[in-house]
């Protein structure tokens, strides 16, 4: 059996365990041949391959990004995207497809399933966590890593100056990275796409931070928006092929906001792609490593339309379909707790 591999949407780490963990086991349990398709669905549509094997995986554990490239290509806006990747997989005599993704590419991976035909395995990836079907993504371990990282060193500088600090993180629909960064940083406002924000209270918590003569640190998700307003972006709006506008600027317009109403000087910090470059987390790279592993036994044992996950502990299958079908956000009661140390 011949298996090809894709990754697509933003880079992520731990994509290269994946990666490293099915060629490692399929070649020397299954003696199965592997193939990549360069930058995600776009190679995939343009024939553009590299071979995979052992040799070509050595030593990419611990590296981030992915040796495949990626790309946010959407073969279904593409022109004869599908008969064209139905070809090239024809030509290249791939048997099985493991798409390695978030909700765009997974939902590509669905539908050419279902309705095309192409045996395809799931492998879950997106640092903001936002996927229904799975306790945890790999590269969400690591991204909140890095961010309460930053907030941890912020708060110095933010208080040898008395000034507030505005720290944007990614989070477009979904706010897990803000809640869990800004909870173990210390943060004293957490501000998430799920609930609408009233900016005189979060000003009142700002106020209040300083009368207790500490700076404070305001976390923002780039996806979250005032009770009376929309997204706020950064410049003219602009869309990937799968009609998601490019964020950024809540953060810069908060600060302004804040130093507007407050009197106190505001600065902004974007953390933006620091957030999923680098090396992975060793949380990252054990669970990469496990859904490599068990995506290729589904592809052994032929459970195609299926995304492998992770539940509790272990590692389970569930349709694409499923996958997909809503996103996992933020519960009220979860940033209710996250509401006692504001201000």
């Amino acid at each position: 059996m011949r298996v090809g591999m894709l990754t697509g949407g933003g880079d992520c780490p731990g994509l290269n365990a994946v990666i490293r963990a099915a060629v490692r086991k399929g070649v020397q349990d299954y003696d199965y041949d592997f193939i990549g398709y360069r930058d995600g669905w776009r190679g995939l549509i343009q024939g553009i391959t590299v071979p995979l094997g052992i040799p070509a995986v050595r030593g990419i554990l611990p590296r981030g990004g992915t040796i495949l490239g990626s790309s946010r290509t959407n073969p279904f806006k593409t022109a004869d995207g599908v008969r064209r990747i139905q070809e090239n997989l024809a030509e290249d005599d791939v048997d099985a497809l493991i798409a390695i993704g978030g909700e765009d590419t997974l939902g590509v991976a669905a539908r050419l399933h279902a309705d095309h035909g192409v045996r395809c395995v799931g492998v879950p990836k997106t640092i903001d966590n936002d996927l229904s079907a799975t306790d945890y993504t790999f590269g969400f371990d690591t991204a909140v890593n890095i961010a309460t990282e930053a907030i941890d060193r912020l708060h110095t500088t933010a208080e040898s100056h008395m000034r507030v600090l505005v720290v944007e993180v990614m989070g477009r629909h979904a706010g897990w990275i803000a809640l869990h960064s800004g909870l173990a940083g210390g943060a004293n406002v957490i501000l998430v796409p799920e609930q609408r924000f009233d900016l005189d209270e979060v000003c009142g918590w700002v106020t209040s931070r300083f009368r207790a003569s500490y700076a404070p640190i305001v976390v923002v998700a780039e996806g979250a928006m005032p009770e009376d307003g929309d997204l706020v972006l950064k410049g003219a709006a602009a869309h990937d092929s799968f009609g998601h506008v490019r964020l950024s600027g809540v953060g810069e317009w908060l600060a302004k906001e804040i130093e507007a109403r407050t009197g106190k000087e505001a600065r902004t910090i974007v953390l933006g792609h620091v957030q999923r470059g680098g090396t992975p987390s060793a949380f990252d790279r054990w669970l990469a490593t496990r859904f490599g592993l068990h995506a290729i036994d589904a592809v052994r044992d032929g459970d195609f339309g299926r995304m492998v996950a992770l539940r509790g502990t272990d590692i389970v299958r569930v349709p694409l379909t499923d996958a997909t079908a809503r996103l996992k956000t933020v519960p009220g009661p979860l940033y209710a707790e996250a509401r006692t140390f504001f201000g």
